[in-house]
């Protein structure tokens, strides 16, 4: 604290010798591509322009090598297309960017008008479906409130749906419901049959009336 006060009191001034800033001697560095420790980035093209742009003449640097080849000068101009375009390929660029953004909008509202349009018969499907899950669960109570009903009447008190007992009864009237199925489906079958040989039996028949309607026909002027 009082080194600091003293330091003020002086002004703000210390009292001791800087060291003196480095100067290169002896002119302009110029590389030795010859001396094995020079840098390899000081034998560049860049490095060259450097020098020039710094010392001139003095440099010994021909300028002549600091231009760029025609190879170059081929890539300097690629790289300068692509990163500042022409007003006409902004124009172009920003015209085919409109309509891309236009016809991806047109996209959309399409899409939303189709599915707008599928709306009411997606409710009317997601009504229907709901309205057949429903129906299937109370047809479902209902069986089960049936199949206690048979299993108390049987055993003469509630069964819990989980028993053993219960589960053997719900397999008995399985059977039975897929045994009255197969009977309804052979009962179908058998009238489909017989309505299919009756109309055979009929179409079999129809040309004989026809034809005894021909003679009829026939014979009837010569009676007269």
């Amino acid at each position: 604290m009082v080194g600091f006060e003293r330091w003020l009191l002086l002004g703000g001034v210390r009292f001791y010798n800087v060291r003196p800033l480095r100067r290169r001697l002896g002119g302009v560095y110029l590389p030795d591509p010859a001396n094995p420790r020079t840098p390899a980035r000081h034998l560049e093209a860049a490095y060259e322009a450097k020098l020039f742009g710094r010392y001139g003449a003095a440099s010994k640097v021909d300028p002549a090598r600091l231009w760029p080849t025609p190879e170059q000068l081929r890539e300097m101009e690629a790289e300068e297309r692509a990163s500042c375009p022409s007003l006409r390929e902004m124009e172009a660029a920003l015209d085919a960017k409109e309509q891309e953004v236009a016809a991806q909008q047109r996209q959309r509202e399409e899409l939303i008008a189709a599915r707008m349009a599928k709306m009411p018969q997606m409710i009317a499907d997601w009504q229907r479906e709901k309205a057949e899950r429903k129906a299937k669960e109370r047809e479902e109570k209902d069986r089960r409130q049936r199949l206690l009903a048979e299993a108390r009447e049987r055993f003469g008190h509630n069964l819990d749906h989980r028993s053993p007992q219960f589960q053997e009864l719900m397999q008995e009237m399985e059977k039975a419901r897929r045994k009255e199925l197969k009977l309804q489906k052979k009962q179908q079958r058998e009238q489909v049959v017989a309505q299919k040989a009756a109309a055979e039996t009929a179409a079999a028949t129809s040309p004989s009336e026809k034809e005894s309607e021909v003679v009829v026909a026939a014979a009837s002027p010569s009676v007269l």
